[in-house]
């Protein structure tokens, strides 16, 4: 089963929370911090403005940085994706 979203909407996939500290500090799955990373797994065709299409700035996959409280959780096949509005999206990882 595939997702494909409508409008403005971008489908994204979190990246793992990092499992070490940078001094080394081997993190428990209870105190990891959930990444803000990501990776767009599938982007809609884009926004209507003033009547006219506005095609989306980011695509498949792209690694992004999303607002921390964005979208909406979706399981699918096992797997947990996040659907969010490319407005949600900060920033694309270069």
């Amino acid at each position: 089963m595939k997702l494909k979203p409508l409008g403005e909407r971008v489908v994204i996939k979190q990246l793992e929370a990092e499992e070490k500290t940078k001094g080394g500090i081997i993190l428990t799955s209870s105190s990891k911090e959930k990444p803000q990373e990501a990776e767009v797994i599938a982007v809609g065709p884009g926004a209507t403005v003033d009547g006219k299409l506005v095609p989306p700035q980011v695509k498949v996959g792209d690694k992004v940085i999303y607002s921390k409280y964005a979208g909406t959780e979706v399981k699918l096949d096992g797997e947990e994706y996040i659907v969010v509005k490319e407005s949600d999206i900060l920033a694309i990882v270069e």
